[in-house]
């Protein structure tokens, strides 16, 4: 009985198993297909935002936080993707005009939503039926979800942009969207705001009588916005790319386009090249909140205000793609440093700049096919702007950068950095251009000393300025040597003409002060031994002016009245109270030659023979023969009565030892010390005691000759012709690599005079600029023949680093320019940019790419609109794009690219039959209906949502 009993409950619950069993084999494939879409919509609530962030939800590239998440579906043999978009901060409400929503959210004002679609060529349904039928589907399985997300499905052609779609809204209401667009031939009625609001009240006016004559409540709100008109110079892009690559580009500087009137003709980049506008225009919104309309004619009167009285005004800038060097090919400084970059790598396969030029070497061939070399007249019209007569030495100081002298280049405005800057355009700065042009460039400067005719953009006084580079350096000392053989030749000629006139002229220099320029004093206050200024030789006239030059010398600066004083020759005066050793006679100062000028590599080779040679006092003082003989000499001839002792006292102090007792200090009365401590009482030190001192035989073998009785120490046809040899014989390495450190320097110093008002980012970032270019071109400094590869590939990213800088550049100067009454608005713009940039900024790298656009709405102030407004200039009879104007609202007589109105009409809960008995239910009021018109005169798009009681 137990088993029995026991089987029968194993039936019973058998039998209740059945009963509850959901066979799915008998269900057909459209409740699978419910089924399936009601599996995934639960497992997407259940997961939230957050998780599905997790699982891999895509960002949508056209918003800030908005996201998808994608799943397809098989339905009758065709496959369907279901997609939805939600966002991970959401504050409950829709923004009406923000831009960075999807197109469903502005169109029908949700917030979260699916759309289901066709994997197929057009992505949309064209079978009525069929969407329909997907529609009922996803509300279905959203319904079994209690979920009220929205659901539409894209139909008709994919270029109309139509949308159908469902949503409930719960037990009482539910929503049916509908959006499509007339691409061609709007009907004028659509083309005004009347028309418009009379198409929106036939939705739920159920009246064949005029609209106009009824008044209905509908909430509105719109959006107007405008556009600049093009720049004229964005026909003139071919233009700029023709000056990039065609071998005359030197000479379309010099032609009709400078008759033009461009943006950037005060910039300081404009002699180099033209910079394309980077700000092509601006985008005004002008929005009205949300005002409460009742017939068709405060509509024809909204229409015809003006744009000034909208609540709100917001500017956008259109910037030229170009700004961003991953997307554009722009012209300018950085492009063409990268081209000489590219020459320098180049560069390291000859040993001589000729053998870029000449037909017999290996691969010349390949060289005259790929690199162009202007013609001989570009030629000529380069360096005859180059070798200018009449130019000036520039002011460097006031046009460089406080860090510009890291970097060792020459200083701008330079013979050198003008070469170098016109190398960067002339035949687009490929290394065989460079070579014929260096060639030329270096047979004018022959000429030029050929004749003695001065170098223009080169001191041909001062010192050598040995932080620049080498061959500023020689020609610097070559424009000197050039001075220096022109003197000569015109004092062999006076001398010839006249010994009177010479001796003049020596009188003239003497009063006039002209000495101090070319000879120095020493005295106790003065540390220097000798000044490094240009030393004229008139002195070395004619022996004729001697005795003239004596008397001159002795009525100034001698108070003695002795016989010695009558042969005292170049003295410059007494030092204080010093007396000489053998002789109660003041110890006179002579005047002394400049010692002789030398570039950085003529001290680095004595620094090479001082270190093979060891710290040998005497043989420094070997080194220093000539200079030394010659200060010897004027030494005697200014204290005839002098001994070595006394030209150690005043040349080199340190070496002369006082006694005790003297150096106790002087006694309270100076004639009484004077007397008292003649002779002075002292003795040299150990080295200049020890016996066969060089010091003292140079003292022996020196004549007794003046300043301007010796020979010069620097001769400048020797000099001269040793640096001719030097730019002749350079290797092509030595000269590229000179010249990319030069033109770095050199077109930053250029950018750094850009008037951009007070943009602090733009300031740290010109900081930052030098920086990393004296920290980049450093290694140029060095031996190259190992590490060529790493060099190059580190110079190319600095090229990228000066383009992100060049491009912040003209955008600062551009927006300073156009918005000079209102900082604000310049400096919000620009900072939004360069925050935009600034991931990319710095990297250095070529295949960095920006995925997003630059997108910026700034809210502008009512005191900012005049500004505005003056941009939008009226149009011109001759701009062919000008359209017959067809829409109200017009600012300037431009009339809106896009309007944009929302209206919505508004109905209380409590007046359905579905109302709540709980008075609280019904106190709100539902947006029963809702349209979104979107479009011009020739294009319009209109969005429906109806909210209904079914």
């Amino acid at each position: 009985m137990a088993s029995s009993s026991q089987a029968g409950l194993v039936e019973q619950d058998e039998e209740e198993e059945i009963e509850h069993f959901n066979d799915f084999t008998l269900a057909s494939s459209w409740e699978r297909f419910i089924s399936e879409i009601e599996a995934t919509c639960r497992q997407w609530l259940a997961d939230g935002p957050k998780k599905l962030l997790e699982k891999g939800a895509v960002h949508l590239d056209s918003s800030d936080n908005i996201y998808k998440v994608k799943f397809d579906l098989k339905y009758a043999a065709k496959v369907y993707s279901m997609e939805y978009y939600f966002e991970i901060s959401n504050n409950g409400k829709i923004a009406d005009w923000n831009s960075t929503l999807h197109d469903l959210h502005l169109c029908f004002g949700v917030k979260e939503f699916l759309v289901i679609s066709p994997q197929s060529a057009s992505g949309v349904v064209l079978d009525a039926p069929e969407a329909t039928k997907l529609l009922s589907a996803v509300s279905i399985a959203l319904s079994n979800c209690s979920s009220l997300w929205p659901a539409f499905v894209p139909v008709h052609d994919p270029s109309r942009q139509s949308y159908i779609g469902i949503q409930n809204m719960g037990t009482i209401f539910t929503r049916r969207f509908e959006a499509d667009r007339i691409g061609s031939q709007v009907p004028i009625k659509f083309m005004h705001l009347e028309g418009l609001y009379e198409l929106f009240v036939s939705k739920f006016a159920y009246c064949t009588s005029d609209h106009s004559m009824h008044l209905f409540k509908v909430h509105l709100r719109m959006k107007l916005t405008y556009r600049t008109l093009p720049n004229d110079e964005d026909n003139d892009n071919d233009i700029q790319e023709a000056d990039a690559e065609n071998a005359d580009s030197e000479t379309s500087l010099g032609g009709d386009n400078l008759n033009r009137k461009r943006w950037d003709d005060d910039c300081p980049w404009n002699e180099w090249y033209f910079a394309e506008d980077p700000v092509k225009g601006f985008d005004l919104v002008a929005t009205w909140s949300e005002k409460v309309v009742e017939s068709s004619l405060e509509m024809a009167e909204l229409e015809s205000a003006s744009p000034h009285e909208a609540e709100n005004w917001i500017l956008a800038p259109n910037l030229s793609p170009n700004l961003d060097s991953s997307k554009g090919d722009r012209i300018g400084f950085a492009s063409q440093l990268q081209l000489l970059v590219n020459a320098l790598d180049i560069s390291f396969r000859v040993q001589f700049i000729e053998d870029f030029v000449s037909v017999e070497t290996p691969g010349s061939d390949n060289l005259k096919s790929s690199m162009v070399v202007p013609p001989q007249p570009v030629l000529d019209h380069v360096l005859k702007d180059l070798f200018l007569e009449g130019l000036q030495f520039p002011n460097f100081a006031k046009d460089e950068h406080k860090s510009s002298q890291a970097i060792k280049g020459s200083p701008l405005g330079s013979l050198f950095t003008h070469f170098c800057l016109h190398s960067l355009w002339f035949g687009n700065c490929n290394i065989r251009a460079i070579a014929v042009f260096w060639i030329e460039f270096v047979r004018e400067i022959r000429w030029h000393w050929e004749e003695s005719q001065s170098l223009p953009r080169i001191p041909a006084n001062g010192p050598i300025d040995l932080a620049t580079c080498l061959i500023n350096q020689k020609l610097q000392m070559l424009a000197i040597c050039i001075q220096k053989k022109r003197k000569q030749n015109e004092e062999v000629e006076d001398c010839v003409g006249s010994k009177d006139d010479a001796s003049a002229n020596m009188e003239e220099h003497i009063k006039s002060g002209e000495e101090s320029s070319s000879f120095h004093t020493k005295s106790p206050a003065f540390d220097g031994k000798r000044d490094s200024l240009f030393i004229p030789e008139d002195f070395n006239v004619c022996k004729a002016a001697v005795s003239k030059f004596n008397a001159n010398s002795q009525d100034a600066h001698s108070a003695d009245k002795s016989c010695s004083d009558s042969i005292r020759r170049g003295s410059s005066g007494p030092v204080g109270s010093m007396k000489l050793l053998k002789s109660c006679q003041s110890l006179h100062a002579p005047f002394t030659q400049s010692a002789p000028l030398m570039t950085e590599d003529m001290h680095e080779e004595r620094l090479r023979a001082v270190e093979a040679f060891g710290d040998s006092f005497n043989f420094s003082a070997q080194l220093e023969r000539e200079t030394l003989s010659a200060d010897m000499s004027a030494f005697k001839a200014a204290n005839p009565d002098a001994v070595f002792e006394d030209f150690i006292r005043w040349y080199s102090p340190g070496d002369w030892e006082n006694d005790e007792s003297e150096a106790d200090g002087p006694p309270t009365n100076l004639t009484e010390g004077v007397m008292d401590e003649w002779p002075p009482r002292g003795r040299l030190s150990q080295r200049m005691s020890d016996h066969g001192n060089f010091w003292r035989k140079i003292w022996d073998d020196a004549p007794i000759l003046a300043a301007f009785e010796q020979k010069p120490l620097l001769d400048p046809n020797q000099e001269g012709e040793k640096i001719l040899h030097y730019l002749e014989t350079l290797r092509p390495n030595q000269l590229l690599e000179q010249m990319v450190c030069t033109a770095f320097r050199a077109s930053a110093d250029i950018l750094n005079q850009t008037n951009f008002g007070s943009m602090k980012q733009m300031n740290t970032k010109m900081d930052q600029l030098y920086l990393t270019m004296a920290s980049r071109l450093s290694s140029l400094q060095v031996n190259l023949s190992s590490n060529i590869s790493k060099t190059i590939e580190d110079l190319r990213r600095l090229c990228v680093v000066f383009e992100h800088v060049e491009n912040l550049i003209t955008l600062a100067a551009s927006l300073h320019r156009k918005f000079r009454q209102e900082p604000r608005i310049r400096e919000a713009i620009f900072s939004d940019f360069y925050n935009f940039l600034l991931p990319t900024m710095g990297i250095g790298l070529v295949d960095v790419v920006n995925e997003k656009e630059f997108d910026m709405k700034l809210q502008l102030r009512q005191d900012e609109r005049e500004v505005v407004s003056n941009m939008f200039t009226p149009p011109t009879a001759n701009q062919s794009w000008r359209k017959v104007l067809s829409m109200g609202n017009h600012l300037n007589g431009h009339e809106p690219i896009l309007r944009e109105v929302i209206f919505t009409m508004f109905d209380n809960a409590s007046d359905s039959h579905y109302a709540s008995s709980s008075p609280r239910a019904n106190e709100h009021e539902v947006e029963t209906y809702r349209m979104y018109t979107c479009g011009t005169s020739n294009d319009l798009r209109v969005a429906l949502a109806v909210a209904s009681y079914d």
